[in-house]
């Protein structure tokens, strides 16, 4: 086989008039191994493209006579390679012998037939790369198959990673290979114009994959790339570093925290004369670098600087800067620290000198927008900035009170001013800015303790933030009402405020946060849509009223009695822990209230709340978790879908009607003894654990299921009344309700759907109102029922009561021997029996029952393992759908017998665990999977003909080893087997345990030692 794979730059308009050259058949047919190399160099001047031409051949010995005719090239084709055939001979010979530095590079002839033509017409070679227009060239791939018959190599399928390195003059260095033959079994022939499909022949088109990327595209897609990822686009070759070099991408010149020299700077200065934006922070000789930026860079518009000195000269240089709109200095040292630093600029429209350190600053800038002086030590800011709107000077602990007056009532047109943790400020200064800022609208003096605003008056104002200052009282309040304008006030950690009254027609957001002494809030404020009240001790009352407010939240609130809101819009309330709050609460949130959109109330751990009362037509979620104290609850709340009574263990009465209650679980509540419910959607009930519920009124239509267990002071009459009431119950749970009798299992019978039943623990001595009743019964659990006579279960299999009953539980009963093996032998219908701890059991034996009750069958009896051929055989008789046995802590039973004859062809999963005497077991269950013996500590004999089994528990059993290894040989699918702490299987036995059964995974040994 041979491969040509040629890789190389060409002109766009001398695309269509390149012919290709061909190669000879045996050519380079010796060389074993062979690299191609792309160069590219990074001298401009030489401007000459990379061409690479590999070459990978096979052992000629598998190509045959007739397909080597075809490859034979003509005296044409000879004359046209013969060029490039010497070039690669030479290369070859040079790597070879290890001479590979010495080998001639010369530009390949990249020849490519033109449409129609033959190879030996294609005559024309591609002019001299030299000449070539960097900016077009295309990456073009030419792959000329050659294929031979199937060998050895036909599966072969290479794929070489590509590689890269730099070269000292920062040329890129790549090499890559792709060698991969196609299958087929035919070969390539060179007369690409003809079609040769009868021949198996391929044209060239199949094997040109064009990387063509226009200069716009590539430029379109660099323009997502990083100034990191463009470096690495430019080493792919001369069309990429040309394209990645592009002024438009290098605008910003982004060198924070790099090690950058003077050098390098200047050199990317010059390359991109006309970037806008310049980041110097964390360089090193940041003071040398800007001043070269300044100085080279006129149309820089955005700098930032940061961590450095920073000279005198600098700050006079930026006048330099025409076009510099935005400075950005942060923890600099300004000038020696101890001079007066000028900035002095006409056109600058944002400053920020954050964190610096500075004695003096002078900023005179006309046309500044937004000034930051944030955390700077400046002990006097004198500004000259007539149009500045934003003034950050907080936590400029140094300027005095004069000087922060001084530096804000030169600003006329100051909007937004920040002031917070600027101790010195006063009130006076307050007045002032009052009188000279008009316009200011968000003032921020936050931990100003001086100030109190009493006699201040900010009519424009529309944000104020006054957390944490100590001087703020009522009378500042009083104060702050003058602000008409005002939509958000913030009052956090004022301690001496106690109380707030307000009526703003503007205000849209208030916080009050640990205010230690606040006890009054009075907002009338109908815009107001956020308010935020939290950890105020000493709240007792609130009174809101607004238009616009959605969500209430006003936790934690331990002393707040009094709550009075007149919000139209208000849909979620939430007052958890408010411990003090009482019953009048009800009427906050009933109809009428004042809160007629009210959707969600939460009262979590409202202790004091002891009886609740709804009457609300909105209401669709209430929660009053915890709240121990509620002894009576009454909601009449059409709507309401969702309500949560957890920890409500006092509950004696309650009421739900109307409501819209798709479920809902009152078994927390165990005081519970009257219950009224009226919910058209509910479709669950359960009272499990209300002991004392004597009284209940239930009408749900739409009720399926209904758990009453340990109801035990429930009645017939109310068993009677809810049946009637709620006829589409399929599962009604009646455990240990004693009080139910004959009467009210009778009322059944207005339950159509009834399929799940479940009366354990109770008394009943006869049941035969279940089976007139429950015609389409399928499950019936009378675990416990002592009282139950023998003969009570006869209607079952003599008079085929409940045909379709599937699930049987006798667990704990007191029914005979005789009377537990007749139901089994003839309800053959029952797919799950549980007979766990039933005393009076002695054996299962199913052989001689199954014998009587199946005549017509001849099956034998005589073996007791399981034969394939009785599988195969016609059924003329139903077989058991028993597919689940449990026969748990049955105490008398000694043996268990499951023959062929039976017939359990569905039986997968019997469970004999803790059955104390069991000593014999026999089981022929062709689908039985599950098998559980574990602490049969009398077990002896064990016979298994179930060829299907996958899980096997014999934990704790006293079984000998033999007796294991014979069982298991006959399971060919066993998969798990527990022998924990059985003394007569020891560790070494694991050995021929899987010896005897290989289809066994895992093994459960507690590894005894012999």
């Amino acid at each position: 086989m041979r491969i040509w794979c040629c890789l190389c730059f060409i002109d766009d308009e001398e695309d269509d008039n390149q012919p290709i050259s061909t190669m000879k058949e045996g050519f380079l047919a010796n060389v074993d191994d062979f690299e191609g190399k792309i160069v590219n160099g990074d001298d401009d001047d030489r401007g000459e493209a990379a061409e690479v031409s590999a070459v990978a051949t096979t052992d000629a010995a598998a190509v045959p006579t007739s397909r080597t005719s075809q490859l034979a090239p003509t005296p044409n084709r000879q004359r046209q390679g013969d060029e490039t055939m010497l070039l690669f001979e030479e290369m070859v010979t040079a790597m070879r012998n290890g001479n590979w530095d010495d080998a001639m590079w010369r530009p390949l002839r990249c020849l490519r037939p033109s449409e129609g033509e033959t190879s030996a017409s294609a005559s024309s070679a591609m002019e001299d790369c030299d000449h070539h227009d960097s900016h077009h060239k295309r990456a073009k791939v030419y792959s000329f198959l050659h294929e031979n018959t199937p060998s050895s190599f036909a599966d072969r399928n290479y794929s070489m990673n590509q590689g890269s390195s730099i070269l000292p003059n920062n040329g890129i260095f790549y090499h890559n290979f792709m060698l991969n033959n196609g299958g087929d079994g035919h070969s390539f022939d060179a007369n690409v114009g003809k079609d040769e499909d009868d021949e198996g022949g391929m044209r060239t088109e199949d094997f040109e994959i064009r990387m063509d990327l226009t200069d716009d595209l590539l430029h379109m897609v660099f323009s997502f790339l990083d100034h990191h990822n463009l470096c690495h686009a430019a080493m792919v070759c001369r069309q990429w570093r040309v394209a990645s070099a592009h002024e438009e991408f290098w605008r910003c010149l982004n060198f924070e925290n790099k090690n950058i020299s003077l050098e390098q700077f200047e050199d990317m200065c010059q390359r991109y004369p006309n970037a806008t934006e310049v980041n110097l922070s964390g360089t090193p000789n940041i003071h040398l670098l800007v001043m070269k930026a300044v100085s080279s860079l006129r149309n820089l518009e955005a700098l930032t600087l940061g961590e450095g000195q920073l000279g005198e000269a600098f700050f006079h240089a930026l006048s330099e800067c025409s076009m510099l709109r935005s400075l950005d200095v942060n923890g600099s040292i300004l000038g020696n620290g101890i001079q007066e630093i000028p900035i002095n600029h006409d056109r600058l429209r944002d400053l920020k000198v954050t964190k610096c350190r500075v004695m003096r600053i002078s900023i005179r800038c006309p046309q500044l927008r937004n000034l930051s002086l944030k955390r700077s030590n400046m002990a006097q800011a004198a500004l000259n900035c007539p149009l500045l709107q934003l003034l950050d000077i907080s936590s400029c602990h140094k300027l005095t009170d004069a000087a922060i007056r001084s530096a804000v009532t030169s600003c006329p047109q100051l909007e937004s001013l920040d002031m917070s943790n600027c101790s010195c400020v006063s009130d006076d200064t307050l007045r002032e800015i009052a009188q000279t800022c008009a316009n200011l609208h968000v003032l921020n003096a936050s931990y100003c303790p001086n100030i109190s605003l009493e006699s201040v008056r900010l009519h424009m104002l529309t944000v104020l933030k006054l957390d944490n200052c100590e001087g703020i009282t009522s009378a500042s309040v009083a104060a702050i009402a003058h602000s008409s304008m005002l939509e958000e006030l913030e009052l956090d950690n004022c301690h001496m405020l106690t109380s707030v009254s307000l009526d703003l027609p503007r205000l849209k957001k208030i916080r009050l946060v640990h205010c230690r002494k606040f006890a009054d809030l009075n907002v009338q404020c109908f815009m107001l849509s956020s308010i935020t009240v939290s950890n105020c001790a000493a709240l007792h009352r609130i009174n809101i009223s607004s238009n616009s407010l959605q969500k209430l939240a006003l936790q934690k609130q331990e002393n707040l009695t009094m709550l009075v809101l007149q919000c139209q819009c208000l849909q979620e309330v939430d007052l958890t822990d408010c411990a003090s709050l009482t019953n009048s609460i009800c009427n906050v949130f009933s109809d009428g209230g004042g809160c007629p959109m009210l959707k969600s109330l939460v009262l979590d751990n409202c202790e004091s709340l002891t009886a609740v009362q709804f009457t609300s037509t909105s209401l669709v979620s209430l929660s009053l978790v915890g709240c121990r104290a509620i002894t009576s609850l009454d909601l009449a709340c059409p709507c309401l879908e969702k309500i949560c009574l957890d920890g409500c263990d006092h509950l004696e009465t309650a009421s739900f009607c109307p409501a819209a209650l798709r479920s809902l679980n009152l078994g927390i509540c165990p005081k519970l003894n009257t219950l009224s419910i009226n919910a058209p959607s509910m479709v669950s009930l359960e009272l499990k654990g209300c002991g004392v519920l004597s009284e209940a009124s239930i009408h749900c239509p739409l009720l399926t299921s209904l758990d009453a267990s340990f109801c035990s002071q429930l009645k017939d009459d109310c068993l009677s009344a809810t049946t009637a009431s709620c006829p589409l119950i399929e599962s009604l749970i009646l455990m240990s309700c004693p009080s139910i009798g004959s009467d009210g299992l009778y009322s059944l019978r207005w339950l159509p759907n009834l399929t799940t039943l479940d009366l354990s623990y109770t008394f009943l001595t006869n049941l035969q109102p279940v089976f007139e009743s429950c015609l389409k019964l399928k499950v019936l659990k009378l675990q416990a029922c002592k009282y139950l006579a023998d003969s009570s279960l006869e209607p079952l299999y003599k008079e085929g009561a409940l045909r379709e009953l599937r699930e049987l539980d006798l667990s704990y009963g007191t029914l005979c021997q005789s009377a537990i093996e007749e139901l089994l032998a003839y309800c053959t219908h029952l797919t799950h029996v549980s007979l766990n701890g039933c005393i009076n059991m002695h054996d299962l034996n199913w052989g001689s029952t199954s014998v009587q009750h199946f005549e017509s069958l001849s099956l034998p009896n005589t073996s007791s393992m399981f034969s394939i051929e009785d599988i195969n055989e016609p059924v003329e008789q139903a077989n058991r759908l028993l597919q689940n046995l449990n026969c748990v802590g049955c105490p008398n039973i000694r043996k268990v017998l499951i023959p062929p004859a039976a017939r359990c062809f569905h039986l997968s999963s019997v469970n004999l665990s803790l059955s104390a005497n069991l000593k014999e077991v026999d089981l022929a269950c062709y689908n039985l999977s599950f098998l559980n013996l574990s602490n049969c500590c009398s077990l002896e004999v064990l016979r298994l003909g179930c060829p299907r089994l996958t899980s096997l528990f014999l934990q704790s059993c006293n079984i000998e080893e033999e007796a294991v290894e014979t069982a298991i040989s006959q399971c060919g699918m066993l998969e798990t087997l527990d022998v924990r702490f059985c003394p007569k299987i020891y560790s070494m036995s694991m050995g021929r345990l899987r010896a005897v059964c290989p289809s066994l995974k895992r093994i459960f040994s507690s590894l005894s030692p012999a």
